[in-house]
């Protein structure tokens, strides 16, 4: 599950709230072990989500660098590749 949370530090474009809520979300759900709360356990799951989004947007406007920003394509690109590579089928190998 945490393979999800995506880094968000130093892109152009920023990363979006909906991208900080969504890797908020991975976050939570890994720390509870639930990928939907029950009811009883809503409020305090939506509260945890939001506190993390807070703090991570917070962490994110704080950092500073002199490298570059990343461009979201390129990195995008890069993932694949090393994907391929990850779950390439050897060669002989069964289907």
């Amino acid at each position: 599950m945490c393979r999800n949370i995506r880094n968000l530090y130093n892109f152009k474009p920023p990363a979006t709230e909906e991208e900080i809520r969504a890797s908020s979300l991975q976050f939570v759900r890994k720390l509870s072990g639930f990928n939907r709360p029950s009811k009883a356990n809503e409020e305090a799951f939506d509260r945890a989500v939001d506190a993390v989004a807070h703090a991570a947007r917070e962490l994110i406007d704080s950092l500073v660098t002199t490298a570059p920003p990343r461009d979201r394509e390129t990195e995008a690109e890069k993932a694949r590749a090393r994907a391929a590579v990850r779950f390439a089928r050897p060669a002989g190998g069964a289907a």
